[in-house]
């Protein structure tokens, strides 16, 4: 059990480290945006919560990597998990064309969603430009699940720690107007994040195959047969669709909720938009040694080896709970000063500091569904994981949230309320869930 807590702590932490710096990244671009106007803040926040879902998707769909990757390199077959790769890069391509068709019809169909009018001018170019980064964002996303899934996490963690540094950079220089360039708003915060993506998958795709150490990677990418580029593909899209379903439900309630908000209000929308950030914050701490649950655990699948993948989540989930801990006290006694990081309007403070509360209540029950869910990826059990998280976060959360906060009124906080409701039902169906495909894995097994 001691092992496990020293694997999860030393694969996890780079994970950690860089979503860290994905945080601050958030943070910066929300507090640039957000002194710069306000009404570009709320602006901001509707199409980040909405694009959001694009990069969910394309995160989810590569997320089927561990299950189909991890397995072998459990078994030390590195040309095999090379072999994948040139799978899954046909296999994005095809996401590609989705994804850039659905949210060019997103940016076409803004008028008919109901936000301020005085939003638009704003959202559309902001839009536009994350529309063109849609490539780069999608072959970043795989290449880092690849590196996440073969024990590389701090090759992930620089990368992604050093584009953050040159966004943030670009966000002075394109919102604000410095070093020649013209004073860019929200738009220039755009155009700084798609830059950073750009940079984050030609940096992997540089190291993947350039550096020695992955020639045998490289030699599986390039040499896979016909065969295996067909088996792969085919096991890939049946594990990467419903993972990225599950994926985009999941988070994409919390995304969605930003159209109801957008209906109370611009400053209530900004408000949002600043819990959104805090609540990423939380997510995504937990996530890094949640994604290390999901690699530990494909490995042990393919040994077989169904005590250690128990051990594995254990011992993840103690180390998430503890951090979840940690993080909860501080923000609590801190809630009045947070809104002001990020703006000096007092309602939008107001708000933010009532709506934390809400925001403590679900931590517990998201740090167990958090560890589960990244438990079952490792398994490959995707296909149950979609249906759990569509019962749990569009029939039960999204409806709730529209009752709390629209129909009975109790605004912003009302719809955040419905969250600590659907974050516990979802932990308990992805628990009923793992019970269950650790039976059918030791009876497949050890029979």
């Amino acid at each position: 059990m001691h092992s496990h807590y020293k694997d999860l702590i030393c694969l996890g932490t780079p994970i950690v480290i860089g979503q860290i710096g994905n945080l601050v990244l958030n943070f910066a671009d929300t507090l640039m945006i957000g002194h710069h106007s306000t009404v570009e803040l709320a602006a901001a926040s509707f199409v980040n919560n909405t694009f959001v879902l694009v990069l969910l998707f394309a995160m989810g769909f590569n997320f089927a990597l561990t299950p189909v990757i991890g397995p072998f390199i459990g078994r030390n077959e590195k040309d095999k998990a090379g072999a994948v790769m040139r799978s899954a890069l046909f296999a994005n391509i095809m996401l590609i064309c989705m994804l850039t068709t659905f949210a060019v019809a997103f940016y076409f169909a803004l008028p008919f969603f109901g936000q301020p009018e005085e939003l638009m001018p704003f959202m559309r170019p902001y839009l536009l430009v994350n529309i063109c980064s849609i490539p780069f964002m999608v072959l970043g996303c795989q290449m880092k699940q690849f590196f996440d899934t073969i024990g590389r996490t701090r090759i992930s963690m620089w990368v992604l720690v050093s584009s953050n540094v040159l966004n943030i950079i670009g966000n002075y220089i394109f919102i604000y107007g410095h070093c020649g360039m013209p004073e860019m708003g929200l738009t220039g915060a755009g155009l700084s994040t798609a830059l950073s993506r750009v940079v984050i998958c030609l940096s992997f795709c540089l190291i993947f195959f350039l550096k020695k150490e992955f020639a045998v990677y490289k030699k599986g990418f390039v040499m896979a047969s016909k065969d295996a580029v067909k088996s792969n593909f085919k096991h890939l899209n049946g594990l990467g669709w419903t993972s990225a379903l599950q994926a985009t439900v999941e988070c994409g309630a919390f995304s969605l909720v930003a159209i109801f908000v957008g209906w109370i209000g611009t400053k209530p929308l900004a408000a949002h938009q600043v819990m959104i950030t805090m609540s990423m914050f939380f997510y995504n701490i937990y996530l890094g040694i949640a994604t290390a649950i999901s690699i530990r655990v494909s490995h042990f699948v393919g040994i077989h080896e169904t005590k250690s993948i128990v051990e594995v989540t254990k011992s993840g989930f103690f180390i998430i709970i503890t951090m979840a801990v940690c993080m909860i006290i501080p923000v609590f006694l801190l809630r009045h000063m947070v809104g002001s990081m990020f703006t000096a309007d007092e309602e939008v403070c107001r708000l933010v500091a009532i709506t934390i509360i809400p925001l403590i209540l679900y931590q517990i029950s998201d740090a167990f569904q958090c560890c589960l869910a990244n438990a079952l990826r490792g398994l490959g059990e995707m296909r149950s994981m979609m249906w759990a998280a569509f019962v749990a976060y569009f029939i039960v959360s999204l409806p709730l949230s529209w009752i709390l906060g629209n129909f009975l009124g109790f605004g912003l906080v009302g719809t955040w309320l419905a969250f600590p409701v659907c974050l516990t039902v979802a932990g308990i169906l992805y628990y009923i869930i793992f019970k269950r495909a650790l039976a059918r894995f030791s009876d497949t097994y050890h029979a």
